[in-house]
């Protein structure tokens, strides 16, 4: 088994998944991409371009490093992959990333329309709010750098301007998680705007209470990853050591 076939072997489930649950806007279609951070490497194991989600096998998947230089796979990365790659950079606490194109989220895109915090369970996953990221073409410099700017908030999930949504998380399984989080606010917030009734939200004491939590879930995490890789740079020199 090679090096990065678990990882691989991941990224095509959960891609499977949102592409077979209609978060990519389309079933047959080929928008959004998945990414894996690769553990103690500067690489990441992420979707190919213009491939339909329903016949993508293990070995379309990509590998590249953080220059975007290819490891592994036969077929182009994402156009999105710089997007990937500044968000790993940047949030030292995320090792996945899911890019979509689902309904409820892609509407607010439109409108330019932050999702403020609604539900303590969603906001204590989430974080204080959904921001927007503002437009730029898609695979373009200018649009990886405008998520990058987003990404300080410590927030889990983005509306990217008349695109889409960015989900970010310490595994896929919980990126996935965030993806559905995102669609039920997104719907509901909606749905709320539509009656022409006020929306209410919680309290300011609430959010900065919850934005705490998942702060130190994000702290617990970058520390638990440096441990690792202390522990790992200890081991290596032993290992040598023994040959």
């Amino acid at each position: 088994m090679g090096h990065y076939d678990e990882y691989k072997r991941r990224v095509l489930r959960i891609t499977q998944r949102l592409s077979a649950d209609g978060y990519f806007g389309s079933k047959s279609g080929s928008a959004g991409n998945v990414s894996m951070l690769v553990e103690d490497e500067d690489a990441i194991v992420i979707t190919p371009t213009h491939l339909q989600y329903n016949l993508m096998t293990i070995e379309d998947i990509c590998v590249v490093d953080f220059d975007l230089a290819r490891i592994e796979g036969e077929r182009k990365p994402s156009i999105e992959t710089p997007m990937h790659v500044a968000t790993y950079k940047i949030r030292a606490d995320v090792s996945a990333v899911i890019h979509t194109h689902q309904m409820a989220a892609s509407a607010l895109s439109v409108l330019n329309q932050p999702i403020p915090p609604l539900f303590d369970e969603v906001t204590l996953a989430i974080g204080k709010s959904v921001e927007v990221v503002p437009y730029a073409l898609s695979g373009s410099r200018e649009l990886h750098d405008n998520v990058a700017r987003k990404l300080a908030n410590r927030c889990h999930c983005y509306i990217i301007q008349n695109h889409g949504a960015l989900c970010i998380g310490t595994d896929l399984d919980e990126a996935f998680t965030l993806v559905e989080l995102l669609e039920k606010s997104a719907t509901i917030y909606m749905q709320a705007l539509a009656t022409g009734k006020p929306v209410t939200v919680l309290p300011e004491k609430t959010v900065a209470q919850l934005h705490s939590a998942v702060i130190a879930r994000q702290d617990r995490e970058i520390a638990r990853k440096q441990a690792h890789h202390i522990a790992r740079m200890k081991v290596a020199p032993e290992a040598e050591s023994s040959h």
